[in-house]
C-alpha cells in the first residue's frame, strides 16, 4: 500500500481572552475542515469507511508545550488522526479583561495544515 494525498486544507484560528493555545489550535483545525466535502474519499478512492483516512495536522503556535492535543484532535469527526505542533502563530497585543479570565493582554493565533491521505 502506498498513501497518497487527497487535499490539504489550511486554517487560523484566535484565543482573543484567555491565552489558552491550545484553544487557538483546534479553532485553526475547525477553520481548515469548515467548509469541505470529502466525497472522493468514496467516490475516487473507494473506501469504505470514513476511518480509513489518514489525516495528519499540523499546527504552529505559540507556547506549542501547553497544547492539548486530544482536545486538537477531537475537532476532526473521522479518520486515523496524527498531531504535529511546533512553535509558530503570533501573539498579538489586545486588552485582558479580568471577568473573562484573562492572564495578560495576549491574542493567540494559530495556523494549522489538515493533510487526509488515502493508502492505497
Amino acid at each position: 500500500m502506498v498513501k497518497k494525498r487527497l487535499i490539504i486544507e489550511m486554517g487560523m484560528g484566535i484565543d482573543q481572552h484567555g491565552q489558552e493555545p491550545t484553544v487557538a489550535a483546534a479553532r485553526a483545525v475547525r477553520n481548515a475542515i469548515a467548509h469541505n466535502a470529502l466525497p472522493g474519499v468514496w467516490e475516487v478512492a473507494g473506501l469504505t469507511d470514513p476511518n480509513e483516512m489518514i489525516v495528519e495536522v499540523q499546527v504552529a503556535v505559540p507556547y506549542p508545550e501547553q497544547v492539548n492535543s486530544e482536545e486538537v484532535l477531537a475537532v476532526l469527526p473521522f479518520g486515523r488522526k496524527t498531531l504535529t505542533v511546533e512553535s509558530g502563530g503570533m501573539v498579538v497585543q489586545g486588552r485582558a479583561i479580568p471577568s473573562l479570565n484573562d492572564k495578560n493582554d495576549e491574542m493567540l493565533i494559530a495556523v494549522a495544515a489538515v493533510t487526509v491521505f488515502i493508502d492505497k
